[in-house]
């Protein structure tokens, strides 16, 4: 079961600074040969950088996260362009709005996250560069600003929003992360998407610490390892066999962002 992308896994996370190294080695154990590290802020840039270095499964995406832009200023942009000059980085993100009522408590006005989104969007475009996306009750705005400011397709990350939104994604280039979320049985909108969407629009991702699937429960630590438990979950879904799907969405990354 080789050749498994990790389209979205947060592996500089604090969680795992105890066994990184091992978090690594059952993720390549399992089949996973690459999982791509998207930054949050500016102060976790080079920690995502280093991790490329240390590890070469590991690809880096720069970006600043909406629910960071709070203890963000303009400056970490003019720092994100910098950054953006490295060949090694293969996106921007993750980036995006997020309108969870919690979320807009912490992370500042949504004027606030706008401003940061749009602007990485720019350099997205500058750079020539796909995006990956954090779209949380949010994506209908963030359409709107994809169709002001265009870019070089990318991820929704986590999708869960309607199958309309989901075709405007896919018109614009978009793939749609599906992970963890979709084996709880009770996500019964999120696994309708997930078996009848174009598995060419499709994308798997841990999102790990977090996302956790339906096996380790609420709260448990999601590692890129329990990836190819996912597809499985896809597979059945869609009643298609493991392979077909592994190979579709590690194609699907690399049409997406030249892995």
């Amino acid at each position: 079961m080789r050749g498994l992308v990790d389209s979205h896994c947060h592996l500089d996370a604090p969680e795992f600074d105890a066994d990184r190294d091992a978090v690594v080695a059952a993720a390549l154990d399992a089949g996973v040969e690459k999982i791509v590290v998207p930054a949050v802020a500016r102060a976790n840039f080079d920690a995502v950088l280093a991790l490329s270095q240390r590890h070469s499964c590991c690809v880096p995406a720069l970006g600043i996260h909406p629910l960071y832009v709070a203890q963000s200023h303009a400056e970490d942009l003019d720092a994100l362009r910098d950054k953006l000059r490295d060949t090694q980085v293969i996106a921007v993100g993750e980036i995006g709005l997020d309108f969870f009522v919690a979320a807009v408590d912490r992370s500042g006005d949504r004027k606030n996250q706008e401003y940061f989104f749009t602007e990485q969007l720019k350099l997205a475009r500058e750079f020539d560069l796909p995006v990956i996306l954090h779209v949380r009750k949010s994506v209908d705005d963030i359409l709107k600003h994809l169709r002001r400011i265009p870019v070089r397709g990318g991820i929704a990350h986590a999708f869960n929003g309607s199958r309309q939104q989901a075709e405007i994604f896919i018109a614009m280039g978009f793939k749609l992360g599906f992970g963890g979320a979709m084996t709880w049985p009770r996500a019964l909108h999120l696994r309708e998407l997930a078996a009848t969407l174009p598995m060419g629009s499709i994308v798997l991702e841990t999102d790990a610490p977090d996302m956790p699937p339906e096996w380790l429960g609420r709260g448990g630590r999601n590692s890129p390892q329990h990836l190819p438990e996912i597809a499985a979950a896809l597979a059945g879904l869609r009643g298609a066999e493991i392979g077909e799907i592994i190979a579709a969405s590690t194609r699907n990354m690399t049409e997406t962002f030249q892995l």
